[in-house]
C-alpha cells in the first residue's frame, strides 16, 4: 500500500498554514533579490510547492535550490508537530498492517516531516523503512513516478499488486505512470469532482469505509 501522506494520513498544513509558508518563501527569496526568478502568479501562490518548483526548474541543482528546499523542509517539520489526523487513517494503518500488507509512505513532503509526524501518532513501525519523500531531485517530484519506483523496488512488489492511497491528480497521475492502481481520497466534493473528471475510478470521500472492510476480513485495492 503506497500512501500519499499530506491528505490521507493527515493534514500537515492543519495550523501552520500553507500559505504562510508559501508568503514566507517568496519573502526570503525577495531578500535575496531575486524577486525575479518568479512570476506574479507564483509570487501570489498558497502552494509552497509551486515556490520550490518554480526556481527548481530556473536553477536546477544549485545551492539556492538546496537552500530553499531546506527551509521549506523546516516549514513543514513544525507543521508536523501541529497537523491533524485524517479520520479514521490511523485505524486503518494499524489494520493493515496487522492483517500483513506493507505499508509505505511516497510523498513531495520531506520524508523527515512524514517521520515526524509518524513518530508522534505511533504509527512508525507501519511504514518504515519505507519512507520516500522529497530530495533535492526537484524533477522527481510526482507527478514523476519516481518515488513509487522507489517504493515497489525496495519493497520487492509488482505494480499491479500494489495500491496507491492519493489525493491529487499528481497523485493519480504518477500512479498511472508507475502502472499501479489508485483510490482516490477526496475530503472535499471539488476534489473528487476534479479526480474523477481526471479519470480516477474509485474514489472515498472518507477512509471509514475501508476499515470496516478490512475488519469483515474482505479484500480492499
Amino acid at each position: 500500500m503506497l500512501w500519499d501522506f499530506d491528505g490521507p494520513i493527515c493534514r500537515l498544513f492543519a495550523r501552520h498554514r500553507a500559505e504562510r509558508v508559501a508568503a514566507d518563501l517568496v519573502d526570503w527569496l525577495e531578500r535575496q533579490g531575486l524577486r525575479g526568478l518568479l512570476t506574479e502568479t507564483e509570487r501570489e501562490t498558497l502552494d509552497p510547492q509551486v515556490v520550490l518548483r518554480a526556481v527548481g526548474r530556473r536553477r536546477p541543482g544549485s545551492d539556492l535550490v538546496a537552500g530553499l528546499e531546506e527551509r521549506l523542509t523546516q516549514e513543514e517539520l513544525r507543521a508536523a508537530a501541529s497537523a491533524l489526523p485524517t479520520a479514521w487513517a490511523d485505524p486503518l494503518i494499524r489494520t493493515w498492517t496487522a492483517v500483513g500488507a506493507r505499508l509505505a509512505v511516497t510523498t513531495n513532503n520531506s520524508p523527515r516531516a512524514a517521520r515526524t509526524y509518524l513518530e508522534s501518532r505511533d504509527l512508525t513501525d507501519c511504514f518504515a523503512p519505507h519512507l520516500y519523500g522529497r530530495t533535492e531531485h526537484l524533477h522527481h517530484l510526482k507527478p514523476h513516478p519516481h518515488c513509487l519506483h522507489r517504493a515497489l523496488n525496495a519493497m520487492g512488489a509488482a505494480p499491479a499488486a500494489a495500491l496507491m492511497i492519493g489525493d491529487s491528480l499528481a497523485d493519480l497521475t504518477a500512479a498511472r505512470e508507475a502502472g499501479v492502481p489508485f483510490l482516490g481520497y477526496a475530503r472535499t466534493e471539488n476534489k473528487e469532482k476534479r479526480l474523477r473528471t481526471a479519470g480516477a475510478g474509485h474514489v472515498v470521500r472518507s477512509l471509514e469505509p475501508l476499515l470496516r472492510l478490512l475488519r469483515r476480513g474482505r479484500p480492499v485495492g
